[in-house]
């Protein structure tokens, strides 16, 4: 009895996002079915405590990442002198960190509190975007944003995977809509204050440009200190539940079907489970196509909107409407995928719109101001939208905590390549038509709609072939490993 307690307490040890054992019981439950009113005031006191912070704490990611797009039209462009593809490279260079160390920081933040790990990468991203106000040479603005890609880089893997550990997968869309309209708010804030900055140009003897890093970034390392006290921890280490809440929240989630379909053992097996999944390598396409439209339309509706005749602060306000009508989609199109258990339709809708918007804009020479300004509004709503599906449908279909923690780590790095592309097509000679930018940006985004495509039959069919019990087989192997399977165990099903 003593050695079976040992090892049931090292594994808890080992899993800080797992709740306590002994907190409920699987045949007592299934005799007392869970109080629906409960299950509602226990998700929204979750909503309440783990999304708010984490909204705002992105926000800032993506502001602080971005506002070099709206410094470029204030005064860097000219004072840095950033000519020819130099404001390109300052682009690019942010994600080669970015992107290598996506999954090392999901293995970090796996081992310790969320709340510590998030707030320090933010605290320091804030000193390096206020730093980018000091700079005197290009060489210096290059360095900083290779910086910042570095203290970004756990942030959004990371808040996958710690935000998944707490919904049912039919919860989760909605809320990681809603969590993506930081992103659609950081650019039209980047926009407003760019607007407004702009009045302190020459204070201090400082142009607008650097103000805009300076006040950014200094407000980036204040809400850091906050955000420490705020940002919750997995459940099992969470404050703001009691014992009695944890235990429905672990009912909860194992009602979802994901009981048996665990992956709490980072062995040989887990790595074959994880590596050779097709879908992690399929879904990571369809993001990274999907994720090409968001990059290119925040690093340049600055410069587009000035191309289309406005001036740089018109330029800066025009950018507003268009974030806030995309906010608004973002969150309508979540809510419709999870009332309808469904995302691949919603993935290709998205597709469809941003069709329209570059294919405007590529046959945008007969075509109005205000007809081209219409095409940003397509391809902003179909790019936007389509990334939080992206996220949440591979979240979706993967179970286990060292499967979830790979799976972001994995989608997030592959699809964040398509950044350094976004940073290089479009082409200052190429103005204002920018063929390349547009073109590149509509091949990538059908490349996501294809991956989508294969990722919705191939998980279609597996459901099938589980259903007929294909694959019961697998149940015949050593009990360790079928405890380990994670959604490779027949048990589970795929949403689609």
């Amino acid at each position: 009895m003593s050695s079976e307690k040992a090892s049931r307490d090292s594994i808890t040890e080992e899993l800080p996002c797992t709740i306590e054992p002994g907190l409920s019981d699987k045949d007592g439950d299934s005799l007392n079915p869970i109080d629906p009113s409960a299950a509602s005031r226990l998700r929204w006191k979750i909503d309440l405590h783990v999304y708010p912070i984490l909204f705002i704490i992105y926000a800032f990611s993506f502001l602080d990442r971005i506002n070099i797009s709206n410094a470029r039209i204030q005064g860097l462009t000219e004072e840095l002198e950033l000519y020819g593809n130099r404001y390109n490279i300052a682009l690019f260079v942010y994600f080669i960190p970015y992107i290598l160390l996506e999954i090392p920081s999901n293995m970090i933040i796996r081992r310790v509190r969320p709340s510590l790990y998030l707030s320090g990468l933010m605290f320091s991203w804030g000193m390096v975007s206020m730093s980018m106000g000091f700079v005197k040479t290009y060489p210096q603005l290059v360095a900083l944003r290779f910086l910042l890609g570095v203290f970004e880089a756990g942030v959004m893997p990371g808040i996958i995977y710690l935000t998944s550990m707490y919904y049912r997968r039919h919860e989760f869309q909605i809320r990681m809509s809603s969590f993506s309209c930081s992103v659609v708010v950081a650019g039209a804030v980047g926009g407003f204050l760019a607007y407004a900055i702009a009045d302190l140009d020459g204070h201090y003897n400082l142009r607008a440009w650097r103000w805009i890093f300076i006040i950014e970034g200094a407000a980036t390392a204040f809400v850091a200190i906050i955000a420490a006290f705020l940002i919750v921890d997995w459940p099992s280490q969470c404050r703001f539940l009691n014992t009695e809440e944890k235990a429905l929240l672990s009912r909860i989630i194992a009602e979802d079907g994901t009981d048996e379909a665990q992956m709490d053992t980072l062995n040989t097996q887990a790595y074959k489970l994880i590596f050779g999944d097709w879908k992690i390598w399929i879904a990571s396409l369809m993001f990274m196509g999907m994720a090409i439209t968001t990059y290119a339309t925040v690093f340049f509706m600055p410069t587009i909107l000035v191309e289309f005749g406005w001036k740089a602060r018109e330029a800066q306000i025009h950018s507003i409407p268009v974030y806030a009508v995309t906010a608004v989609v973002v969150v309508l199109v979540g809510w419709l995928s999870d009332r309808c258990k469904h995302r691949y339709g919603f993935v290709m809708l998205c597709c469809g719109l941003v069709t329209i918007g570059y294919g405007l804009l590529l046959g945008q020479e007969k075509l109005s101001r205000n007809a081209k300004y219409m095409a940003l509004f397509f391809v902003s709503i179909g790019g936007y939208t389509a990334v939080p599906l992206s996220l949440a449908w591979l979240a979706n279909n993967v179970s286990g905590h060292w499967k979830r923690a790979f799976s972001a780590g994995i989608q997030v790095t592959i699809g964040n390549i398509v950044g350094v592309v976004a940073a290089n097509i479009f082409i200052a000679h190429e103005a204002p038509r920018y063929l390349t930018g547009y073109g590149t940006c509509l091949g990538f985004t059908w490349l996501g709609g294809i991956a989508a495509t294969a990722l919705f039959v191939g998980m279609w069919v597996e459901n099938r072939k589980r259903e007929a019990g294909e694959r019961d087989d697998r149940l015949s192997r050593p009990v360790e490993e079928v405890r380990n399977m994670g959604d490779y165990h027949p048990s589970f099903r795929f949403t689609l």
